[in-house]
């Protein structure tokens, strides 16, 4: 049995705690906020509990499946049909089956041929090694060539990765595709899913596994220091008190790992660096009324700048009133990133108008924004060649964030197998 610290209790850094006690060893699970989930933790939001950024399950999310299945949630799993809206150009136009595509006016009869066959290709492909070496925008390009691009796919890139829109590899935005493309009912209905209580259902489950195994949550745990001397992880110093454990995993976004564990190799700490994160303002609305039918919208219109719309109670209609996010994705260096909320939330209104004429402030019951400094890793070509090892060369110490997804899509599934991967290498 070993003393092991994981760092971080997100859903990541939960599942590889609950793996390791599993296994028999005594575990203590570090986090800096005063509650466990991470991205995933609900707020009050004007009297309803709910997550601070969207959330929504696909038919291939196997390793959540599992983990809903061991902790007995699998009846807390709900499926809906959802549509989905691409506002271009000042119209709304339904998206997302083949009589949308075929009514889409704003392309030619080649480029929806083109694009189909690039959605029936992708969604078939089982190793992405290949599409790790190539850049997306050429990918997507030499399949439903530069109008098709301009139209569907330019204006999504430029309002969330600004300057790295040209720096993305084919598999990041191919898993997309292929994870949305799967989670279907039939070729004509989109299916996605959720879980009835939101993302608290499965925290508080993993929280009452984590305690019954007699683990530790320590909250309000500011990590000091990594303690590592003679090539091997000694244990943590935190409030100038230092405790000692055999290993130390750490699930906290990677540019936080140089400043606590600056004894790490200098190959390493580079390597670290040089990964880019996106941050995202998130602005969530409760209204009186629906805004739209759709689940999700994506615009492309150049009087707004922002990528999408998610209408979360058109995906989970046990809310009991009508929920929209809105991301506004950009560097955290972006001069937009650190402005008042309640610009965001003025500029959201001013599209909500744009988006359905019928609208008028009087819907809003509630509006609040909330910020993530590392919401979406940059995945640029080699991406693979470019993440440190889980396993790093201080023995003992392991290490992991969302760019360990890749190529997959951000997501609670990806963050449960990353979290059993990271208590499978500790455990060896």
């Amino acid at each position: 049995m070993s003393k092991i610290a994981v760092i971080g209790a997100g859903p990541m850094g939960l599942m590889c705690t609950y793996e390791l006690l599993k296994a028999g060893h005594q575990v203590d699970l570090y986090e800096r906020d005063n509650r466990i989930g991470g991205m995933t933790a609900s707020f009050d939001f004007a009297g309803l509990k709910i997550e601070r950024y969207y959330h929504f399950i696909c038919a291939t999310d196997d390793p959540l499946f599992a983990l809903l299945d061991e902790l007995e949630l699998a009846d807390k799993c709900r499926w809906q049909a959802t549509k989905m809206g691409f506002f271009y150009q000042g119209k709304l136009y339904p998206w997302g089956h083949p009589f949308a595509l075929l009514r889409f006016p704003h392309l030619s009869w080649l480029s929806k041929f083109r694009y189909a066959l690039h959605v029936m290709y992708t969604k078939n492909i089982q190793n992405w090694e290949k599409y790790d070496k190539i850049p997306c925008t050429d990918w997507l390009k030499s399949w439903i060539g530069e109008k098709a691009y301009q139209v569907l796919w330019n204006s999504l890139f430029e309002l969330k990765f600004f300057e790295y829109k040209d720096s993305l590899s084919a598999a990041w935005i191919g898993t997309r595709i292929k994870r949305i493309a799967l989670s279907r009912a039939s070729l004509w209905e989109e299916r996605l899913g959720y879980l009835t209580g939101g993302s608290d259902t499965l925290l508080d489950a993993m929280e009452n596994r984590i305690k019954a195994l007699n683990g530790q949550i320590l909250l309000n745990s500011h990590i000091e220091k990594i303690l590592m001397a003679d090539g091997k992880v000694q244990g943590l110093q935190i409030k100038g008190e230092q405790r000692t454990y055999d290993k130390v995993i750490s699930t906290i976004p990677l540019p936080y790992v140089p400043h606590i564990a600056p004894d790490l190799p200098t190959a390493t700490l580079e390597k670290i660096r040089q990964i880019k994160n996106i941050g995202v303002a998130c602005a969530i609305f409760k209204l009186k009324q629906p805004l739209s039918e759709n689940f999700w919208m994506n615009i492309n219109d150049s009087s707004m700048k922002i990528p999408g719309v998610i209408e979360y109670s058109n995906l989970n209609p046990e809310l009991g009133t009508h929920i929209v996010y809105v991301p506004f994705y950009m560097p955290q260096t972006h001069p937009k990133y650190r402005q008042d909320s309640q610009l965001f939330i003025d500029e959201v209104l001013q599209y909500f108008q744009q988006l359905n004429p019928a609208f008028k402030p009087d819907w809003v019951l509630a509006s609040h924004v909330s910020r993530y400094e590392f919401a979406q890793v940059v995945c640029p070509p080699n991406f693979y060649a470019q993440l440190p090892a889980m396993q790093s060369e201080i023995t003992g110490f392991f290490m992991a964030d969302t760019a360990y997804y890749y190529p997959e899509d951000r997501s609670i599934t990806e963050s449960v197998k990353v979290g059993k991967q990271l208590a499978q290498l500790a455990n060896q």
